[in-house]
């Protein structure tokens, strides 16, 4: 991780009708950071990534993205500046291979690529997710797991400053959340900065370097996990109990001895 900040909210507002969806939420994120967006339902972390990546204009603020505003662009503009993202609701293209679909994701993304390039990457990154076996199989024949790398690997295929995870973890049982959350760190490895929605909190906490709280739409807090997991409105707006809070950190510190989670 650098001093060298990627992404830049600044007020950000989005209504629906009466409705105040995102309120004026400011926050940064630099580069190499991986940083957890947390809130209970309907606070408002799906809307925010819709304008980052361009499927809502702001009402208010600005997104600024590698020190150029982006907010207001459509997505397929966002995606060819260097933003990619994967959704928490997989739809792949069924009737193509999986290899097809992750060519998608290279042909258009940040450099556009031909075909034949296209391929090339796209054969590389699903080496990188694992799933380079089932490269001739076709996309509806996955199960969950293996949806959600795909999902993962059409976003990096777009080879992605940043990437924006919208709980690629939901639906995963243990064992799966640990290879992910492997997957998770090594895209960081690769220079990648990550953006990550996640309700699992044992995990964001343990992959996270610094962790933004919404409620309601706006921002309540912002910091280290042991930051967030210790701040009274956090404790009352989402985690409900200060014993979770105290398990949370308990965990991680487990995990960071055990060396999951290297980087700071």
């Amino acid at each position: 991780m650098t001093d060298q900040v990627i992404l830049q909210i600044e007020g950000v507002t989005k209504r629906f009708g009466g409705l105040v969806a995102v309120n004026q939420v400011s926050f940064e994120i630099r580069e190499g950071e991986i940083l957890g967006l947390i809130g209970p339902n309907g606070a408002g972390k799906t809307t925010l990534f819709n304008v980052i990546n361009g499927v809502y204009a702001p009402d208010e603020g600005r997104v600024i993205f590698r020190g150029e505003v982006i907010s207001g662009l459509p997505s397929y503009e966002v995606a060819r500046k260097g933003i990619a993202r994967a959704h928490q609701v997989v739809r792949p293209l069924n009737e193509l291979t999986v290899l097809e679909n992750v060519v998608v994701g290279a042909a258009y993304g940040r450099r556009n690529l031909p075909l034949g390039e296209a391929a090339r990457v796209a054969d590389e990154v699903l080496e990188f997710v694992g799933l380079a076996p089932k490269r001739h199989l076709l996309a509806g024949k996955l199960n969950v797991a293996e949806k959600k790398r795909l999902e993962m690997a059409r976003a990096l295929a777009a080879q992605p400053y940043l990437i924006l995870l919208d709980e690629v973890l939901a639906g995963l049982n243990p064992g799966e959340v640990a290879a992910m959350l492997d997957v998770v760190r090594q895209i960081r490895e690769r220079g990648i900065t990550i953006l990550m929605i996640e309700h699992l909190m044992h995990a964001v906490m343990n992959v996270s370097d610094r962790i933004v709280v919404l409620d309601y739409g706006s921002k309540i807090a912002m910091g280290t996990p042991q930051e967030v997991a210790n701040d009274p409105k956090v404790i009352e707006a989402y985690l409900g109990d200060p014993k979770m809070a105290q398990h949370l950190l308990e965990e991680q510190g487990e995990n960071e001895e055990g060396g999951a989670d290297g980087h700071s």
